[in-house]
């Protein structure tokens, strides 16, 4: 099978988290399938300098960027159908509430990029998997926003470290019609009736091999809605 696996950039602060991003594209290899990098020919948001988290003057395209992470092999989203995945998995990082919708500044009223909304609809609608990691849950609930399709999805918990505000995510989310349920670093949550999967990651303080085990366990469970 081929899973699609979405980037938004390079990067945590402005694009797809790469430890994330990495660890996804392991999981779908050691679980027999072929990954299918796609990428958005677009400038992100902005730029931020990882070493002090200042903005720098410069611009940068996701696709560019996310050929990083793939290694070149990176098919833009204009050119992928559901047809040619059996499943989406979407990698968290910035870029997700920065470059793929504008979440981090507008929060449930921000808005959503059209060719990723209408991937996400089309995948819903003919029945194939999405499985979003970290604070990507927030790209799957403003592409499904204002449709007969009501999520149930987590992105962490409050009863646990995290480095964000999850009651605060967890209030936006909800807002857009999103039934929300508290999960740990450790747990995943699976919506069968909507073959969506999440998964906190490091929404919630982690270390790899947690991050690892809650990608695979979030891919494999992803895999079996197939």
């Amino acid at each position: 099978m081929k899973i699609g696996v979405l980037l938004s950039g390079c990067g945590v602060y402005d694009g797809a988290e790469i430890h994330e991003s990495v660890f996804t594209l392991l999981a779908i290899a050691e679980a027999g399938h072929e990954a299918v990098c796609i990428g958005i020919d677009k400038d992100q948001h902005h730029v931020i300098n990882h070493l002090n988290g200042e903005e720098q003057n410069e611009n940068r395209n996701m696709l560019v960027e996310a050929a990083r992470i793939a290694r070149g092999e990176i098919t833009e989203i204009s050119e992928i159908t559901p047809a040619d995945i059996d499943a989406l998995v979407i990698p968290g990082g910035f870029g997700s509430a920065k470059n793929l919708t504008s979440w981090a500044f507008n929060g449930p009223d921000g808005t959503i990029l059209p060719e990723v909304k209408l991937l996400l609809v089309n995948m819903i609608n003919v029945g194939k998997p999405i499985v979003a990691l970290c604070v990507s849950p927030v790209v799957v609930a403003k592409a499904l926003e204002d449709s007969k399709v009501k999520p149930f999805m987590t992105i962490g918990s409050d009863q646990a470290e995290s480095p964000y505000d999850i009651n605060g995510f967890v209030e936006g989310l909800t807002k857009t019609g999103t039934e929300m349920t508290m999960k740990l670093a450790d747990e995943i949550n699976v919506d069968k009736e909507n073959k969506i999967v999440t998964a906190p990651c490091y929404m919630m303080k982690s270390d790899l091999i947690t991050l690892r085990n809650n990608i695979a366990n979030a891919i494999n469970a992803g895999i079996e809605l197939i």
